[in-house]
C-alpha cells in the first residue's frame, strides 16, 4: 500500500521529468524561433512545475520544533 509519501514522492519525480523535457523542448526550440507564443506557453509551464515541485518539496520536509 503506498503512502502519502510515496505518492508525493512519484509525483515530484514525474513533475522533475516534465521540467527538463520541458528544458530540452525550449532550448530545441529557442534555436529556431519560429514561434515565440509556444516558447513562451512552455515557459509559463515550466515555471508553475518549479512552483510545484517546491510546494511537494516542502511537504516532504517534516516541521522542525522550534
Amino acid at each position: 500500500m503506498l503512502t502519502d509519501r510515496d505518492t508525493l514522492l512519484r509525483k515530484l519525480h514525474e513533475l522533475r521529468s516534465e521540467h527538463r523535457d520541458l528544458d530540452t523542448v525550449i532550448s530545441r526550440l529557442a534555436s529556431h524561433p519560429l514561434d515565440q507564443l509556444q516558447i513562451q506557453r512552455l515557459k509559463k509551464r515550466k515555471l508553475l512545475l518549479k512552483d510545484e515541485i517546491a510546494w511537494l518539496e516542502s511537504r516532504l520536509i517534516p516541521d522542525s520544533i522550534a
